[in-house]
């Protein structure tokens, strides 16, 4: 055992009411894993929905970081050398247009959610709004825009904080899915930030559905500064559950 550091998620960060947002929560963990930084890649695997206000420790042991609540094991970080491919990206003006047909606006399993809930106020939640553009070699795709907020400033004040963007390339990925009478939660996530996205400038996440195993989908994202640079990329696996069970 090389370490065992405290790690508190806010409820702040939820993704459903009662539990973290994935990609936050993922993102967090990830920070642990030993020699993981920009450019690298990290693959974290959820056990159980993180819960929130709660003390939990973090447990490194060679290149995996493990978050345990007591004795049971919440999630799993370890490095990996493989890294997502981008998803193709698209012009900021289509992705602000595509917000309109976000799905999420009308009916969300999850409307406070940090990363795309619709009942999260400007400056607490992200508010990313993914909606559907031109399918690229038939895949489903959706774009975004987002302006980071200042409050989601990490200890450099001019750029985000990392577990932050690895929210922002959650959701987006589950909305490549119609989630049309379905909800779908986050059970691995693969991530590499090449950069930090930086506070007050437009970026554009695009999500692209990569297929389907009976009740778990795969779906990908990318994170976009202004001049199309990429700043973030991750791979998911979803499972379709009971939204009852997060009530």
């Amino acid at each position: 055992m090389e370490g065992m550091d405290p790690l508190l998620i806010s409820a702040r960060f939820c993704g459903p009411n009662s539990s973290g947002n994935g990609g936050w929560s993922a993102g967090a963990l990830a920070s642990h894993v030993p020699e993981r930084g920009l450019g690298t890649a990290s693959e974290v695997t959820l056990h159980r929905p993180p819960p929130l206000e709660h003390a939990l420790r973090v447990c490194t042991f060679d290149d995996v970081a493990t978050l345990l609540d007591g004795d049971d094991v919440v999630a799993t970080a370890r490095a990996v050398v493989d890294c997502p491919t981008p998803v193709p990206g698209v012009a900021a003006e289509i992705a602000r247009a595509a917000e309109s047909r976000y799905p999420g606006l009308v009916d969300h399993p999850f409307p406070h959610c940090f990363a795309c809930g619709p009942q999260r106020a400007e400056g607490d939640g992200l508010r990313l709004f993914p909606g559907t553009v031109d399918d690229v070699d038939a895949r489903p795709r959706v774009a975004c825009t987002w302006t980071p907020d200042p409050s989601l400033a990490g200890s450099d004040p001019e750029l985000v904080d990392a577990p932050v963007a690895w929210a922002a390339l959650d959701c987006p990925g589950a909305w490549s899915v119609d989630l049309a009478g379905r909800t779908i939660v986050l059970g691995r996530i693969t991530a590499v930030l090449d950069a930090l996205p930086r506070i007050g400038e437009e970026h554009v996440v695009v999500g692209a559905q990569l297929g389907r195993d009976g009740r778990k989908w795969h779906t990908a994202s990318t994170l976009y500064d202004a001049d199309r640079r990429v700043v973030g990329r991750a791979e998911h696996v979803w499972f379709e559950i009971d939204p009852a069970a997060f009530s």
